[in-house]
């Protein structure tokens, strides 16, 4: 048994083919990081949904800021449970053997790089739960310079936490003491937020009251698809405005090929659809000309 071992997150995120961190966590560029900085949740989730991954999203979460600012890098996992004195002994005489010093929750702190942000499963513990308080969030800002955390747990020192510029943090709940009685049981393994899945490496997006965790390996089409769901949109409530589709026709699974003809001329020649212009339709067109005429709504 060790800690954030390089072999086991590669064997967990097989589907990443890109860069990785020293530590073996999928690189995801941050290229993307930055775009997604610009999108919805519902741009994001969707095509994530429609592969399949319906576990990756939970809402149950409270804020540090209430200001609409994102949380958006890479996760760092870590799990623990409730504290047993065998258990105890074995999994922190396995850190102190690796050199890690402090307590466990410092041991993941004290990893992390600039990027990164910390995702914690305290099994729901606010009572003795507090993960992080002024001084593990002061860390977290000096170590990732943007991002922050999301605690299935508690926290403590809210008034100082909000006065560390630049993060963002989810949490269950707040509470004066500090953490005690917990066992780490995994570090950047597989980590369970409430409903949610995130391996080691899986992007990290905070926003509109909860947190999604995208597979590492899917970012890129999600950047993509996220980005044309939001050209179509406004393309759509430019129709719609206009008289000139049915929200029914908006709503559409599968586009006809007229209306991605007009979707095409409207990214080419009007201002608002200029950062939109390197987007690949082949996909979408190959979809309308295959299409038996799909009248579904689409998610």
């Amino acid at each position: 048994m060790h800690f954030n071992v390089r072999e086991e997150i590669i064997a967990l995120t097989p589907q990443w083919k890109g860069e990785r961190l020293p530590d073996g966590r999928p690189y995801v560029p941050d290229k993307y990081l930055e775009a997604l900085r610009g999108m919805t949740l519902e741009e994001v989730w969707k095509p994530i949904f429609l592969l399949g991954y319906e576990n990756q999203f939970e809402g149950r979460l409270k804020t540090l800021h209430n200001d609409g600012r994102k949380l958006i890098g890479r996760a760092v996992t870590c799990s623990f449970c409730p504290t047993r004195p065998d258990l105890h002994e074995v999994m922190y005489n396995i850190g102190l053997a690796e050199g890690r010093k402090g307590n466990y929750n410092q041991w993941v702190i004290d990893s992390l790089v600039e990027g990164d942000v910390v995702v914690a499963d305290m099994y729901d513990k606010i009572y003795k739960g507090t993960f992080i308080g002024g001084n593990l969030t002061t860390a977290i800002k000096t170590k990732t310079k943007t991002g922050g955390a999301v605690i299935w747990g508690g926290i403590r020192d809210v008034e100082q936490m909000e006065k560390v510029e630049g993060v963002q943090v989810y949490y269950r709940g707040i509470d004066p003491t500090p953490i005690r009685d917990f066992v780490m049981t995994g570090f950047n393994s597989v980590t369970r937020i409430g409903n949610a899945v995130c391996l080691p490496g899986d992007v990290v997006f905070g926003a509109g009251g909860g947190v999604l965790f995208i597979p590492s390996h899917l970012v890129a089409d999600v950047v993509e698809g996220a980005a044309k769901s939001h050209v179509k949109d406004i393309f759509g409530f430019e129709m719609l405005s206009q008289n000139r589709f049915t929200t029914a026709q908006i709503d559409r699974n599968v586009w006809t090929v007229e209306m991605l003809d007009m979707l095409m001329d409207f990214i080419k020649n009007d201002p608002r659809g200029e950062e939109y212009r390197d987007l690949d339709w082949s996909k979408e067109y190959e979809l309308a000309r295959n299409s038996p005429g799909d009248t579904q709504s689409a998610l």
